[in-house]
């Protein structure tokens, strides 16, 4: 488990998969991912939910978020990990409306950032969203991230930001002492 300040962001877990199946299935969700909504019955999902867990594929870590009170709130993940380059792409979802505009998304973004920078080879993080979700773009920023290219594809216009781990490290020197002190007792 990895602790951030409102959040913990663990492994996946069976019980995820009622979650997931109804947060794949809500179109505005589905249109924040710039994909279309699940069809597929929940049985034919829940096999290869659970085929996943069992056996993960290299190149993705996917987990669960649950909120400190144990409540799974959201998904976040990096994928397309390519040792030889050191880089690998982020992405996360926040599943259950009560907690967006509430700092979640920041936090989780934060922690698996400092989760990777600190636990694995990476030194590149990049991630992809939609030209129009100023909120993820806003979120992104904050937590480092820099747009570096526009990519359309599927009549959609994506927004490509990145985060190496110099300029993640330049960040922590920079922060408020006070911030500091509460990473330091985590």
């Amino acid at each position: 488990m990895i602790n951030g300040e409102k959040i913990i962001i663990r492994e996946k877990r069976p019980t995820d998969v009622r979650d997931d199946y109804q947060w794949g299935r809500d179109p505005e969700l589905s249109r924040l991912d710039a994909a279309q909504p699940l069809n597929m019955s929940f049985t034919q999902f829940a096999t290869e939910f659970t085929a996943e867990i069992r056996f993960p594929l290299m190149t993705r870590r996917r987990y669960g978020v649950d909120t400190l009170a144990g409540e799974h709130i959201a998904n976040c993940s990096y994928y397309n990990i390519d040792v030889r380059r050191g880089e690998t792409e982020v992405g996360i979802m926040i599943g259950n409306r009560d907690y967006w505009n509430k700092g979640y998304g920041t936090d989780i973004i934060k922690t698996l950032v400092k989760y990777i920078f600190e636990r694995t080879n990476i030194k590149r993080l990049y991630l992809k969203t939609l030209d129009w979700n100023v909120r993820a773009q806003k979120c992104f920023n904050k937590c480092g991230f820099v747009p570096y290219n526009h990519l359309p594809r599927d009549s959609h216009n994506f927004i490509m930001m990145e985060l190496t781990r110099s300029q993640w490290k330049k960040l922590q020197e920079e922060k408020p002492e006070n911030e500091k002190e509460t990473q330091r007792a985590q």
